[in-house]
């Protein structure tokens, strides 16, 4: 007997439900509140109407591109992180590109890969579900330049659409990315007006963009620490919000100075209106006390106008390039606490191997800073430097809100005084071990006067004073 047609088709329509229940087209996660800055503190994140601390750890920058993602994100959410980074890059062995091949073998830039896509919509989907914070960056130069230029799509020998005439591009760009001698990165009017290769560029982020603007968990960045031109920047900003429409979107620009302190740094600074808020990734090439300084200047510059300032980046481990200035494993961890107890809005661990990844020193800082979060959150205090004295440098660092709640980060082994005299009456100190994140005891302490704080451990603590 024959199966009927109608009911041929009800099956049909059941497993192509099926199939899709993990794409951007299934609706079973409600939007209740977009990424954006906290209306009460807009120095800090809001996620689903709430405020929103951001931190992450993750083994790879184009994470939609990793063979294990889901099992990966069940590791960062079960450890209390809710953030990561995702490079549109695809210049790695074994990574899907975004366009697919014509009978000749080469790449067509008006035909996608299904399957790239797929693996965007995945992540997307999975993020949401876990509540995880996604920071896209569009472009990076390091796709774009060196051995990756040779088997770019957008290399004119690699695709069938355009000539090296035709879009001014050469056959190689042997130098760093830093060069920024890649014309790929000027192609907007300002710049050289290229008006062939920007309509590519244009259709690759708007494709982005119709798999993306589906969610509200999605912060963008225009490129990876990039030393390109203002313009470049300007123009994609406008882009963006153009293309998004009545959606609001935050997005910035990551700029490659390590002095964030630079004139290249205000480029966003300067325009709120433009870039929503600040991504200072690149201060964690600096330091100890200098890493704290350099994010006080930003602060201090943002004061009469706040916005998050994001550290999407936190190098660091023993395998860095640049463990010979200090940008070790202990760096990553130190400047991880520096950052949230100075007030960014959020901190990743850098990818292996310049980063520490989603490792055990990485899943222990963000584990304990989730532990202090059960007493203190955040945003209810402020970066507090003048409450400590007969301090060392980089010895301690403090956040506050006098009178009411006190954290006092010690990356090592420490003895400082604490000003408690707007506390009225008694407190709890508590003591939390940051090498193994165990709460180690509570003590009263007698508000009204200034007290001695000596780690109870040499290798990382936090004091948390509250008046219960």
């Amino acid at each position: 007997m024959k199966t009927p047609k109608p009911l041929l088709f009800i099956c049909f329509f059941y497993v192509l439900a099926a199939c899709q229940s993990e794409t951007v087209s299934d609706h079973e996660l409600e939007s209740t509140g977009s990424i954006r800055p906290w209306s009460e503190n807009p120095a800090y994140w809001e996620f689903k109407g709430e405020p929103v601390l951001l931190l992450g750890a993750t083994d790879d920058d184009n994470l939609f591109q990793l063979g294990n993602l889901k099992s990966h994100l069940d590791s960062l959410h079960a450890v209390g992180g809710n953030y990561i980074r995702n490079t549109m890059s695809d210049r790695d062995p074994g990574n899907l590109r975004a366009f697919a091949r014509d009978k000749q073998g080469k790449y067509d830039l008006k035909t996608w890969n299904d399957a790239y896509w797929g693996r965007m919509d995945s992540m997307l989907f999975w993020t949401a579900q876990r509540d995880i914070i996604v920071q896209i960056e569009i472009w990076d130069r390091f796709d774009h330049s060196r051995q990756q230029w040779l088997s770019d799509p957008y290399h004119p020998a690699n695709n069938s659409n355009y000539t090296y005439e035709e879009v001014k591009l050469d056959s190689l760009y042997p130098n760093h990315p830093g060069a920024n001698e890649q014309p790929f990165f000027y192609t907007v009017p300002a710049l050289d007006d290229n008006p062939k290769l920007l309509n590519y560029q244009e259709s690759f982020v708007r494709k982005l963009l119709s798999h993306t603007l589906a969610y509200d968990h999605v912060l963008y960045c225009i490129d990876n620490e990039t030393k390109g031109e203002d313009e470049w920047a300007l123009y994609w900003a406008e882009f963006v919000k153009k293309e998004a429409g009545d959606k609001e979107i935050m997005i910035t620009q990551m700029w490659d100075d390590w002095d964030i302190t630079s004139d290249m740094h205000r480029r966003t600074l300067d325009r709120p209106e433009i870039y929503s808020y600040i991504d200072m990734s690149q201060n964690s090439h600096n330091t100890g006390q200098q890493n704290w300084d350099n994010a006080r200047f930003i602060f201090d510059y943002l004061q009469a106008n706040p916005r998050p300032v994001n550290s999407t980046k936190i190098y660091g481990s023993r395998t860095s390039p640049w463990t010979n200035r200090g940008i070790n494993e202990q760096h990553a961890v130190e400047t991880f606490y520096r950052n949230i107890i100075g007030g960014f809005a959020s901190s990743r661990f850098h990818r292996p191997p310049a980063g520490l990844g989603l490792s055990a020193p990485s899943i222990l800082a963000i584990s304990s800073l989730r532990k202090v979060e059960e007493r203190v959150k955040l945003w209810e205090v402020d970066a507090r430097m003048d409450l400590l004295s007969e301090r060392a440098e980089n010895e301690a660092y403090c956040a506050a809100r006098e009178g009411e709640k006190y954290l006092i980060y010690l990356p090592g082994e420490g003895e400082v005084v604490v000003d408690l005299s707007n506390l009225a009456g008694a407190a709890t100190l508590h003591w939390l071990s940051l090498s193994d994140g165990k709460w180690l005891s509570s003590t009263e302490v007698t508000g009204g006067e200034k007290i001695n704080l000596k780690t109870p451990v040499n290798n990382g603590s936090m004091a948390v004073i509250v008046k219960e």
